[in-house]
């Protein structure tokens, strides 16, 4: 009598019937991609990058000529230090509406076009440290309108319009060491309400009466003592090495006092309203003057006698004598002979 044991099939046969039997087989329900396609999987980073969950893409350190293109709003960080971007074109970031920092440090950037930065007005960060740029057109930095951090440190920036950062009313910090500013134009930090950081070190500060602006929000917003320990004058001679935050206002009494906003919007608005109505003037007092010599004229004309004809040739000699001046004649000479 076989066992209970030997009349049941094999295990491994019950795994096989039950593989073969069932309605969707396993491989069926494995999925599609199961392979990786690429090395970043991700459609919406761009080109050479490598993105993180969290939305940023790093290009960083990649000689990179250009900014890359694929950029698209998911990406909230943007590294591109350490490529070589000569310049930025107009939209050079279009299509990365959302992004929220972008580093362009050590790109060798010589120019930025006044739209390139279009598109970004979310953008929080931006650093453009450590290029080659001289100057910054007005309103390249307008579309920033949520701008918190600004650093230009590290470029060759001799002179900074106020137009170009006027229209950045949020913005906190501003790094400005080691360019080749001897001053800051007047009107540059009034139109920055925000401001409370502002980092200046590195530049050959000439202390002249331009300097006034700067001296008087550094006494306002105080550096640390050790940013204020660098803030020193190179030029004139006799004040070399002094310190900026050392000046106070009554340093700089011998200095023309500016003009406020009100009284240069009265001077702008009056200078060409007096300038027309003097011209207007003037033309008004010719034309009477021209008048009154036309009138005084005809009236001297009037008062005039009326010239009298000229006298007609007397009549002949009765008697028939001639002139003197007949006499003489060559006529009368002949009529004799």
């Amino acid at each position: 009598m076989r066992s209970p044991s030997s009349s049941r099939p094999p295990p491994l046969l019950l795994l096989v019937l039950l593989v073969l039997l069932s309605p969707w087989p396993v491989w069926a329900q494995a999925p599609a991609t199961t392979f990786p396609s690429g090395p970043r999987g991700d459609p919406d980073c761009p080109e050479a990058c490598a993105c993180a969950p969290g939305g940023q893409a790093n290009c960083s350190a990649l000689a990179l000529p250009a900014v890359p293109a694929g950029l698209s709003r998911r990406v909230s960080a943007l590294l591109l230090d350490h490529n070589c971007l000569s310049a930025l074109p107009p939209g050079a970031f279009a299509g990365a509406g959302a992004l929220l920092r972008l580093d362009l440090r050590e790109n060798g950037l010589r120019s930025v076009h006044m739209r390139a930065f279009w598109g970004l007005g979310a953008l929080q960060q931006l650093d453009l440290s450590a290029n080659q740029l001289e100057v910054l057109a007005p309103g390249t930095f307008a579309p920033l309108r949520a701008l918190r951090t600004l650093s230009l440190a590290g470029n060759r920036l001799a002179r900074l319009e106020p137009a170009a950062l006027s229209a950045l009313p949020l913005l906190r910090a501003l790094n400005l060491q080691d360019n080749a500013l001897r001053a800051l134009t007047p009107g540059l930090l009034a139109g920055l309400p925000a401001l409370d950081s502002l980092r200046l070190r590195g530049n050959p500060w000439a202390c002249s009466c331009a300097l006034r602006p700067l001296c008087t929000w550094l006494r306002r917003h105080p550096p640390p003592a050790a940013e204020a320990e660098t803030l020193l004058c190179t030029s004139p001679r006799r004040l070399r090495l002094s310190r900026l935050t050392a000046f106070s206002d009554a340093a700089f009494s011998h200095c023309a006092q500016p003009l406020a906003p009100r009284d240069l919007a009265v001077v702008y608005v009056l200078g060409p309203a007096s300038f027309l109505a003097s011209l207007a003037a003037c033309l008004v007092l010719g034309s009477v003057i021209t008048a009154c010599r036309a009138r005084r004229r005809r009236r001297t004309a009037a008062r005039r006698p009326p010239r009298r004809p000229p006298d007609p040739d007397p009549d002949p000699d009765p008697d028939g004598s001639a002139s003197p001046a007949d006499a003489a004649s060559p006529a009368a000479a002949a009529a004799q002979a």
